[in-house]
């Protein structure tokens, strides 16, 4: 055989060679479908959402390298904010959309389940987990407030403010006042800790006093004031601060 002949076999040989991650995609697939992705590690998880932007290539050791870069925490890569992800090498705008998306649907997925239910207040457990999926992350303090009505089904949901990493201007008189124009009975307040902690300071101690005060004088009852921070949340009337 020519030398000629052995080259050109080497490259047939290299062209039909299969890369070394063929069909893993098709057993994590598998495992998803028939076993819930609770099964899979994170990582596994971010490689099969990091697919959309890399359809053919090895997302594993980007999805580890996401994991690196953001506390080897599934949530954080996720909530991470879009600039901060494309400084990480082999991730471009397709994926970190990709990653948005899951992002955005576990919020809205949360959102309708904690909404559909008879009331807000019987489905606290789920409002507590869309609060949590949608305001655990965020790197500033954000307030909002459900507004319900008679029945405490709910108005509307509404950011009100957003402040600095730690620090979010609150006026009881801008609260009461659109409880009054959508005609609401009642009001559920949340507020993040960017820090983590969850622990209500004076200045959430002292302002939920007054927006308490000021919703009772025309007849709106504050049901509760949610702290959120992450892993963890308090509740001002499960605490006895309300």
């Amino acid at each position: 055989m020519t030398e000629a002949s052995d080259d050109g076999k080497a490259k047939r040989n290299a062209a039909d060679a299969k890369p070394h991650y063929h069909g893993h995609r098709a057993r994590l697939r598998q495992r998803l479908t028939r076993t819930g992705g609770e099964n899979l590690q994170d990582y596994e998880l971010l490689e099969m959402i990091l697919w959309a932007g890399n359809p053919r290539g090895d997302t594993k050791p980007l999805a580890k390298a996401l994991l690196d870069a953001f506390g080897n925490d599934f949530a954080h890569v996720i909530s991470a904010e879009p600039e901060r992800l494309l400084e990480i090498k082999g991730l471009g705008e397709t994926g970190v959309a990709a990653l948005k998306s899951v992002e955005a649907a576990a919020i809205r997925l949360t959102r309708t389940k904690a909404m559909s239910g008879a009331t807000v207040l019987s489905s606290w457990d789920t409002l507590v987990d869309y609060c949590k999926a949608d305001m655990a992350y965020r790197k500033t303090e954000q307030f909002r407030v459900l507004f319900l009505d008679r029945k405490n089904k709910l108005i509307a949901d509404e950011l009100q403010q957003k402040g600095t990493v730690d620090h979010t201007p609150v006026y009881p008189r801008e609260v009461v006042k659109r409880a009054l124009q959508l005609e609401a009975s009642a009001l559920i307040m949340v507020h993040n800790h960017p820090s983590g902690d969850p622990m209500p300071s004076h200045a959430d101690i002292e302002m939920t006093k007054l927006v308490r005060d000021a919703a009772k004088a025309v007849g709106v009852t504050l049901h509760d004031h949610l702290v959120i921070g992450k892993g963890q949340e308090i509740s001002f009337r499960s605490a006895g601060l309300l």
